[in-house]
């Protein structure tokens, strides 16, 4: 593989931005931008961007156990149902890695995953609001009354599809289990899903490691600049309007989506 050096640098300080600023971005950025724009395979862009999201997201975790705002019991139930996704999802991964398929597979869950994650960024209000909606007069939703099963089937899902596009236990995490958990508090919530992110994401990677997908120069190159962009971003977000840069992003995801998507049906 032709190595860009600085430009892989480029791409994670764009991403490490846009993370800083409002949040979102990370692999569903990430990923597509390694194989649209610079041609990398899509098995080496996932394992690469997987150890790249739990390595850069692990800073997070730290603060956040530190100011006290962590969930811990709602990794544990979400960690019951991806670990074995993940392990699951990596002997698919192995058993079909000289299968062409596999490439158009990766694509377009990537594909459907990215766009997920913006329409979930652009419309999370609105679906909240038909959640609470739907409590009813005990004063408990549907979701509410089975949260420990469906923090394991959240937890299922985002295993299998991170594992096989690097891409859902970000914004796609957080918003299941603000639907799961709308009584608890954003902040703890926010502190779970990072946490989790972090040990799906490094497992996840870490498999793909032993699978021989992950270009640990990449993942060099990509942290390089995506460090100095995640605190660039963090004050950038303090100065410009939230809602219009996440609305931003999620447009870039669109496109991100729809590229990806017709790559994968093309070929």
């Amino acid at each position: 593989m032709q190595t860009y050096g600085l430009g892989y640098s480029l791409a994670g300080l764009i991403v490490g931005i846009a993370v800083g600023a409002t949040g979102v971005g990370g692999g569903s950025l990430m990923t597509p931008i390694l194989i649209l724009f610079y041609g990398i395979s899509p098995k080496l862009a996932v394992g690469t961007d997987l150890l790249y999201a739990s390595l850069s997201k692990s800073w997070g975790v730290v603060l956040h156990q530190r100011n006290g705002s962590m969930a811990w019991s709602i990794v544990g139930w979400l960690a019951l149902g991806s670990i074995p996704s993940a392990i699951a999802m990596l002997v698919y991964i192995d058993s079909h890695g000289s299968n062409g398929d596999l490439d158009r597979l990766i694509k377009l869950t990537l594909a459907i995953a990215v766009m997920t994650t913006a329409t979930f960024t652009l419309l999370q209000e609105p679906i909240l609001k038909l959640v609470r909606m739907s409590e009813n007069a005990s004063g408990s939703s549907l979701l509410e009354r089975h949260q420990k099963l469906g923090t394991v089937l959240s937890g299922l899902l985002i295993g299998a599809v991170v594992t096989i596009s690097s891409v859902g236990a970000g914004v796609i995490g957080m918003m299941l289990l603000m639907m799961l958990y709308p009584k608890e508090q954003p902040l703890r919530l926010v502190g779970g899903d990072l946490a989790h992110a972090v040990l799906i994401t490094g497992l996840a990677g870490l498999g793909h490691a032993k699978l021989g997908t992950v270009d640990y120069l990449l993942l060099g190159w990509l942290l390089l600049g995506a460090i100095p962009g995640i605190w660039i971003g963090s004050r950038l977000g303090f100065r410009m309007n939230a809602l219009a840069l996440k609305r931003a992003i999620a447009m870039m995801l669109i496109v991100a989506g729809a590229m990806t998507l017709y790559k994968a049906i093309s070929g």
